[in-house]
């Protein structure tokens, strides 16, 4: 998993409430176990009509959010089941922080599992970023991990919360497999005292 630290990008505003893990990669997609390859069908029955055409007004087929990497969403981003390929479908495409003012659990536990910061903040700082991310691609915002804090286009800061234990995560790009290989030394240990010990296991 790649470190998350500090990042400067295109912020894309997406107001919509209730936004569910189908609306973010519907079911159809689901028949891969790769985390990649995910990310040309997000939001893929808004993105494309039935003909498979992009729709153009959707906020990531215009041209000054298709690098977005920062989603500015509405209220319960990632509601309804717990696939984790929402947060691979997002991280696919380049998204790698949500911010909004609430989320499902599940989702919210995914993402940090794959390397996205997802940032639950107050309606009235959400309301705020989402006017800065309307502005378009000149309107760049950097989310600072470590300094947890959000500047706008226009330098305001906003600072944010996050478990001290997730952060350690990103900042250091581990997941869980990545958590593990940090005991490494001694699971090596144990297991060579325990094949001393019972060599006939």
């Amino acid at each position: 998993m790649d470190k998350f630290e500090k990042l400067t990008g295109i912020a894309a505003p997406m107001p919509l409430v209730n936004i569910d893990t189908d609306m973010i990669i519907p079911k159809v997609f689901l028949k891969t176990i790769k985390r990649s390859g995910l990310g040309v069908n997000l939001f893929d029955e808004m993105r494309y009509d039935r003909e498979g055409n992009e729709i153009a007004d959707f906020v990531l087929n215009k041209p000054q959010y298709r690098n977005a990497e920062i989603l500015i969403a509405g209220d319960n981003f990632g509601c309804g089941s717990s696939r984790e390929h929402a947060p691979w479908a997002l991280a696919d495409f380049g998204i790698k922080a949500v911010i909004s003012t609430s989320f499902a659990d599940i989702f919210f536990n995914n993402c940090f599992k794959n390397g996205i910061l997802p940032i639950v903040l107050p309606r009235e700082q959400v309301d705020l970023l989402m006017s800065d991310a309307e502005k378009g691609q000149n309107a760049r915002m950097t989310v600072d991990l470590e300094a947890q804090v959000i500047t706008t286009s226009d330098g305001a800061e906003i600072p944010f919360e996050v478990d001290a234990f997730r952060k350690h995560c990103l900042l250091n790009g581990l997941d869980d497999i990545g958590l593990t290989l940090e005991k490494k030394a001694a699971i090596d240990a144990f297991e060579a005292k325990a094949a001393q010990a019972r060599p006939w296991v």
